[in-house]
C-alpha cells in the first residue's frame, strides 16, 4: 500500500460536525494512506465515527472506547497495523518482486543449454 497521503474527501456538511477536534479527525483519516483502498462502506463508517468524535469533544467521554475500537480496525496505531499485517510502501521505494517461475525455468534451461553445448 502506498505511504502517500490521499487527496481525501470533504467533510459532509450534513453531518453537522461542530468541534475542531472532529474536523481534524476527519481530515486526518480522510487523507490517510489506508483510504486508497476504501469502499463506500468504509467512508460511511468514517462518517459515523466522526459523529462520535464530535460528541467526545463535546464532553461525552463514554464514547472514547467505541471510537478506539473503530479506528483500530482501520490501523490507527503501529500496533494495530502490525496486528492487521498492514504495511505501507515508502515514497521512492520500489516493490521487490520475486522472479517469476517462467523466468527461473528459462534461466535453468539456458544454463543447461550452455552446459550441454560447452559454452
Amino acid at each position: 500500500m502506498p505511504a502517500e497521503a490521499q487527496k481525501g474527501r470533504e467533510l459532509p456538511k450534513g453531518l453537522g460536525i461542530t468541534t475542531s477536534g472532529a474536523k481534524r479527525f476527519w481530515k486526518t483519516w480522510s487523507t490517510a494512506p489506508q483510504t486508497a483502498a476504501w469502499a463506500e462502506t468504509d467512508w460511511a463508517e468514517l462518517e459515523l465515527t466522526t459523529k462520535l468524535v464530535d460528541g467526545l469533544f463535546k464532553g461525552d467521554l463514554k464514547l472514547a472506547g467505541e471510537i478506539r475500537q473503530r479506528v483500530a480496525k482501520w490501523g490507527a496505531t503501529v500496533e494495530d497495523r502490525s496486528r492487521l499485517r498492514m504495511t505501507f510502501q515508502k515514497p521512492g521505494e520500489e516493490e521487490t518482486a520475486a522472479p517469476s517461475p517462467a523466468r527461473v525455468e528459462m534461466d535453468i534451461d539456458e544454463e543447461l543449454y550452455k552446459l550441454l553445448n560447452g559454452s
